[in-house]
């Protein structure tokens, strides 16, 4: 598991997020939203993350470099990829599969204010 965590975090991080607004997009909602979700996780303002997603950032280093975590990231549950996103140990990639079950709950036609657990 450990490999796959180094695959993971070496990814280009604009690789991954084009990725990411594609499973929005595909599903009609939009590109502003999926910033909306990674800003109220991680604290980087749309610039910043469009400016990241150019310049070769990894994924683990937009993670380990966030601004501002979002505390409240911990009531956000429930199964990605069959895994419980609570149940993962390693606190980084907890915060990866959290953006990416936000994302598919946006995917989902989820409204955004339960999404970012208001």
């Amino acid at each position: 598991m450990m490999a796959d965590s180094q695959k993971v975090y070496g990814m280009p991080f604009g690789k991954v997020w084009q990725c990411l607004l594609n499973k929005a997009l595909r599903k009609g909602r939009t590109a502003d939203e999926v910033y909306v979700l990674a800003e109220w996780l991680c604290g980087y303002t749309k610039d910043e993350i469009v400016r990241m997603a150019e310049d070769g950032t990894t994924y683990g280093d937009f993670f380990r470099n966030a601004p501002q975590m979002n505390p409240k990231r911990s009531l956000v549950t429930g199964k990605i990829c069959g895994i419980r996103v609570e149940e993962i140990e390693d606190p980084l990639m907890r915060d990866i599969r959290i953006l990416d079950k936000m994302v598919d709950e946006l995917a989902h036609g989820k409204a955004m204010e339960k999404i970012l657990r208001a």
